[in-house]
């Protein structure tokens, strides 16, 4: 256990972040640490690297206490977590690889459901206020039986046979682990949040590149993958970090939150991101990449009623590439 000792009075409720040196995770640390919270446990992945997120500025004001806990060990998961009675628990970990995975079950669904479970458990156990749940897009979709007319919105479910027919296992997992949350909440008086970010971009505070970003690299380098069933749009990291505070803040917020600068098809992002980039080989989309979908400016008008402004998707992109290009991984293209 890592820990920088505070030197501020805490004037916050004590929190804790799982996944904390993830992409998304990084950024609710920063986060946190801006709006002035001085207690923050920090739970990793056992032999991950915290560095960067004892690096932001302001960390050196507060309490970061890194836990490296295993979702599985509930033990480990209880000790980051007793610490933040009356407080929060952001639960952002979850297995999410680049490649497909050889156990599906053993790789992504049991870490994602059971490490939920462990993590809602010890929120219970230690009287924590509030769990703000990361969930996903992928919990919303593919979703096949969604009327065609309508915008997507929180009341979409992934259809789970479709994705298992299909062997979408991540969405999978993110569907089972939201469905199993709202379950324990339910059956155990736990007040949880949750919300479903689509493709998250913005700057990497992490060293290695994340799920979400690679979905911009592989654009840039000609990939003609149109993300036919998992797109809806696009969503800047800080904007994630910031309505994820803004919901363990705000004691009236319940439920799911659509969290996206609108919904659109993938082939109109391509086309945005070709004009920002002309000098990437990004491939041109025919048609419809995403057969049906209705385009909505404020889709996630939940987060918006809360006071939400979205950053503009090209100035996501443009932090991306800036990005991607500083840690090496957009080769040699300038």
């Amino acid at each position: 256990m890592t820990e920088i000792q505070p030197q501020l009075t805490n004037t916050k409720e004590p929190v804790c972040v799982t996944g904390a040196n993830g992409f998304i995770g990084s950024w609710i640390v920063k986060t946190l640490l801006e709006r002035g919270y001085t207690t923050i446990h920090a739970s990793i992945f056992p032999g991950s690297d915290p560095s960067h997120i004892l690096s932001l500025p302001r960390a050196g004001l507060a309490a970061v206490v890194v836990h490296e806990a295993n979702l599985l060990d509930a033990d480990a998961v209880s000790k980051a977590i007793e610490g933040c009675a009356g407080g929060g628990v952001f639960h952002v970990a979850s297995p999410c690889t680049l490649e497909d995975p050889v156990d599906p079950q053993k790789e992504l669904v049991e870490p994602a459901v059971q490490g939920t479970l462990n993590v809602l458990a010890a929120a219970k156990k230690f009287n924590v206020r509030r769990v703000v749940l990361t969930s996903s897009v992928s919990a919303m979709l593919p979703n096949p039986s969604w009327p065609i007319d309508k915008v997507f919105d929180e009341t979409s479910w992934t259809d789970l046979d479709y994705c298992i027919s299909r062997k979408a296992w991540y969405a999978v997992s993110k569907t089972l682990a939201e469905k199993a949350a709202w379950e324990f909440a339910e059956k155990n008086k736990l007040d949880i949040v949750a919300i479903n970010p689509v493709t998250c971009l913005g700057q990497l505070l992490q060293p290695n590149l994340n799920a979400s970003c690679a979905v911009l690299q592989q654009l840039l380098q000609g990939s003609k993958n149109t993300q036919e069933n998992y797109w809806l749009g696009a969503v800047h990291v800080k904007d994630v970090a910031e309505a994820q505070v803004r919901l363990f803040e705000t004691p009236d917020a319940s439920g799911r939150y659509l969290c996206t600068n609108g919904s659109y098809q993938f082939g109109d992002f391509a086309q945005r991101v070709s004009k920002l980039f002309p000098e990437f080989p990004i491939h041109r989309f025919e048609g419809e990449t995403q057969p049906g979908l209705v385009a909505c400016e404020d889709a996630a008008k939940r987060l918006i009623n809360l006071g939400v402004v979205f950053t503009p998707v090209e100035d996501a992109v443009r932090d991306t590439v800036g990005s991607l290009k500083e840690k090496g991984f957009l080769g040699q293209q300038d």
